[in-house]
């Protein structure tokens, strides 16, 4: 949840996205209960991810 908050501090997500996804993420309790987040969160969730550098390994930039 860091992560959401993080991506929230940096207007990566709106409040409405990050309370959504958020909510969604604690009611899933699985991975594969993640994965069926419906798309448009999933889109925005994805994007944010690549604008803080999630997928980027240490050092890379």
């Amino acid at each position: 949840m860091l992560m959401l908050d993080e991506m929230l501090h940096r207007h990566l997500l709106s409040p409405q996205q990050h309370a959504e996804i958020r909510a969604w993420v604690r009611s899933a309790r699985t991975p594969e209960g993640i994965l069926q987040m419906p798309p448009a969160l999933w889109r925005s969730l994805e994007l944010a991810s690549v604008l803080i550098g999630f997928d980027q390994e240490p050092g890379d930039a």
